[in-house]
């Protein structure tokens, strides 16, 4: 009786979560990565260089770190509801705001601030599954959340690349119509998430009353499962070293990440790709290849229930990507390394993001979530950054990613070592199974 009510209850919160939650992400990153195209003109009509340009990109990330914990802590008090909305409304105003910029320091200015409006997204949606799905849904539902982060990346190459096109339209530069044309439907699916998105499975009329109550006792049992193991402060869990070294893992995995990210279309230039469009559909290449690897990483990690060994292939296996990709650098060969690197990239994101709800509850899990996420993020500031720099001093980008691989194999290394951290759900479903038995 209660896998029937198990499975259809969670069908329908699939149904009804998942595919409004892909959508807001693939807008919040179009939002956040369409730099990288406009970068193929702005930089030249602003006079940017690439270090300029890989420092002001970063200081996203500035703002991103400074305000992610406040507002998680924000969206435990007030619903996810309003907070989400408030989070995309006023990053679409940002992102469109990009349009005006005259020069690096104005660039840095609108690239923090939208930092700061964005802050909280990403491990505000990854908290709410928290109140949605047991644990051992947790690498499936953030890897399928997480598939609209390579799709905006895919997709978002071609269309980013033909708004470039319309050059001179209404007098405005090709990467001013982008900014503006990407931004206007995120403050419009903004404003429509205050009427589709439910705080609290309680308050779901599309779940019977025998799914509500399932899904209750089953989180409750969870919770108990941790909280008997121990149950942390808000500042003792930020703290604690379990937090710090998947911080520390994370950073090194989104420092490579990003570290490429913004500089996969000049990449594809360096190879002889001399056409705008041409470089925006190459592009979907690698990020394709990290769908695949999100969405396959994530089924496989929960059908194991295991985290930690799938880390470390995943961190592994971006290494080995990233090594490639500086070796061919300037052949076609360094696509495929990008396309394995990214394959590796996002198919550590399930198993991560399943890790935290391991052993933190309630307010702890929502600032610890947002505390790993702004610590990792970092990286989208340093990563950029040192990839530009090393850019200008040796006119290529292999030094940069054997740089960003050194870093996916000190994640590799933190993970195989040091982040053994017990499953209590998993532990204490096998004990009331054996009991059962």
């Amino acid at each position: 009786m209660n896998d029937a009510i198990e499975k259809s209850a969670m069908r329908k919160i699939y149904i009804r979560l998942l595919p409004f939650a892909i959508l807001s992400y693939f807008l919040a990153y179009i939002d956040r990565i369409n730099v990288s195209f406009a970068a193929l003109t702005m930089r030249g009509d602003l006079g940017i260089t690439a270090a300029e340009y890989g420092f002001a990109l970063g200081t996203f990330y500035w703002g991103y770190f400074l305000c992610e914990v406040p507002s998680n802590i924000i969206m435990e008090k007030v619903g996810a509801r309003l907070w989400i909305a408030r989070i995309m409304i006023t990053w679409g105003i940002l992102a469109g705001l990009t349009a005006m910029v005259v020069g690096p320091t104005s660039f840095g200015v609108v690239r923090f601030f939208l930092g700061v409006a964005e802050a909280g997204f990403f491990p505000g949606i990854v908290l709410y599954y928290t109140y949605w799905f047991p644990t051992y849904h947790h690498a499936r539902i953030v890897s399928g959340f997480l598939i609209g982060l390579p799709i905006a990346v895919a997709g978002g190459a071609p269309i980013s690349t033909a708004l470039l096109g319309l050059d001179g339209l209404y007098g405005l530069k090709g990467w001013q119509i982008m900014y503006i044309a990407e931004a206007i439907p995120t403050v419009i699916i903004g404003v429509v998430t205050l009427f589709v998105l439910i705080d609290r499975p309680e308050q779901a009329k599309f779940l019977t009353r025998e799914e509500k109550d399932w899904l209750s006792a089953k989180l409750l049992a969870e919770r108990k499962a941790k909280e008997a193991i121990r149950t942390f402060s808000t500042l003792g869990a930020m703290f604690d070293p379990k937090v710090l070294l998947l911080s520390l893992n994370y950073f090194g995995i989104v420092v490579a990440s990003l570290g490429i990210l913004f500089f996969v279309p000049q990449i594809i230039k360096s190879i002889g790709v001399t056409d705008n469009m041409t470089v925006g559909w190459l592009t979907m290449i690698p990020y394709l290849s990290g769908g695949v690897g999100l969405v396959t990483w994530g089924i496989v990690s929960d059908r194991m229930n295991e985290r930690r060994l799938n880390l470390l292939a995943a961190c592994a296996v971006s290494a080995i990507g990233l090594i490639i990709a500086g070796l061919t650098i300037g052949s076609w060969w360094a696509m495929v390394g990008l396309s394995i690197a990214t394959f590796g990239f996002y198919g550590s994101k399930g198993p991560f993001w399943s890790m935290p709800p391991m052993f933190l509850t309630g307010t702890a899990a929502a600032a610890t979530i947002a505390w790993i996420n702004s610590i990792g993020n970092l990286g989208g500031f340093f990563g950029p950054w040192y990839v530009g720099v090393i850019k200008d001093l040796t006119g290529s980008y292999a030094g940069g990613l054997f740089g960003l691989a050194f870093l996916c194999i000190m994640s590799a290394v933190v993970c195989a070592l040091f982040l053994h951290i017990p499953n209590a759900a998993k532990d204490a479903a096998a004990t009331q199974g054996a009991h059962a038995d």
